[in-house]
């Protein structure tokens, strides 16, 4: 498989990066056996980056990945771990906390669950506005300089951030939000991280499922699916947005390949500095996946894409609005 760098100073990980939250209810039940075979057939192929979160399933996420690593080599793979969403019983989010006595905590915590001694790259999920970033960043700091973490990663915040974080500690990469119906990113954030050589891994490639082309506007998202509150699969949204899809549906059929590969094959395409998130919760959804990187995009093929998937054309924001204040960039 083919491998990128997370930026200048962070680690080489495959180009495809395997986001195991979906593994652990965040869409719905998920099956214990297929996940970890999941991860498996993912280390099989080649990916060496796994991200989680230790709010995922509130923990369940790093146990169950602990599981699924027993008796791999540690240095066969990347561990990606978001710290700091407090969580209350249900699921329920509390808010972000970024105090550096709670960084030490959080990493106590996930290095027990994971069943590891160290950590690859550690960064808060989101940034807690009660806290200045220099203060979270410094106490990741203090732990890599302890040998518990290797690299720095940032998560949803703003270009602002960045430069303030990487003044403290280099920042190996910024994980966000990027799509063909997500492309905020863009603007103002993207040329900073290509400004101070740091990485983006992008999460959400298929919008939770909306550029998959398996979703349907008849679709039940079904108990415990967090994308019934999702504002682009809202009554009106939904039937917008797949009409988007099947627009790139055609562009894929003449390409020969499916609107899955092909989407996460423009964020692949948009630079060597990108690194895609999937996040399948079974083999046969991570097979569709892994042929994405093998899809050569002509500027004829972009063209295209873009005509299919105009930027801003999505309907709706990408997270309901009470948790849109909690992110860096907009939809």
């Amino acid at each position: 498989m083919e491998r990128r760098h997370l930026g200048t100073d962070g680690p080489e990980v495959s180009a495809l990066g395997l986001g195991a939250m979906a593994m652990s209810g965040a869409y719905g039940k998920s099956d214990r056996d297929e996940s970890i075979a999941t991860v498996h057939a993912a280390l099989d192929a080649g990916v060496t980056l796994i991200d989680t979160g230790d709010f995922y399933g509130t923990g369940h996420n790093e146990m169950l990945l602990a599981e699924a690593l027993r008796g791999r080599k540690r240095e066969d793979y990347r561990l990606s771990v978001k710290f700091g969403m407090l969580m209350k019983p249900g699921n329920g989010f509390g808010k972000p906390d970024g105090r550096p006595e709670a960084v030490r905590n959080f990493l106590a915590h996930s290095l027990t669950r994971l069943g590891t001694d160290h950590i690859d790259v550690y960064r808060p999920a989101r940034l807690d506005p009660e806290v200045p970033i220099e203060e979270t960043v410094g106490a990741v700091k203090e732990m890599i300089d302890a040998g518990y973490v290797r690299h720095l990663g940032l998560s949803e915040v703003d270009a602002a951030t960045v430069r303030r974080a990487h003044a403290v500690h280099p920042v190996a990469d910024l994980q966000i939000e990027y799509s063909l119906l997500s492309r905020a990113v863009e603007d103002e954030v993207l040329p900073v991280l290509r400004e101070l050589g740091i990485g983006l891994t992008a999460y959400g490639v298929l919008s939770r499922g909306l550029l998959s082309g398996h979703w349907t506007a008849g679709h039940s998202a079904g108990p415990g699916d967090s994308r019934v509150h999702g504002p682009r699969y809202g009554a009106g949204n939904v039937e917008h947005n797949l009409a988007l899809v099947e627009a790139l549906r055609e562009v894929a059929e003449a390409k020969g390949c499916t609107v899955a590969q092909l989407a996460i094959a423009w964020v692949a395409a948009q630079g060597d500095d990108i690194v895609p998130l999937v996040g399948p919760r079974s083999r046969e959804r991570l097979a569709e996946a892994l042929p994405a990187l093998a899809l050569e995009l002509t500027p004829d093929d972009l063209a295209r894409i873009e005509k299919a998937v105009p930027r801003g054309s999505a309907r709706g924001e990408r997270y309901p609005a009470a948790f849109m204040g909690s992110v860096g960039v907009g939809s």
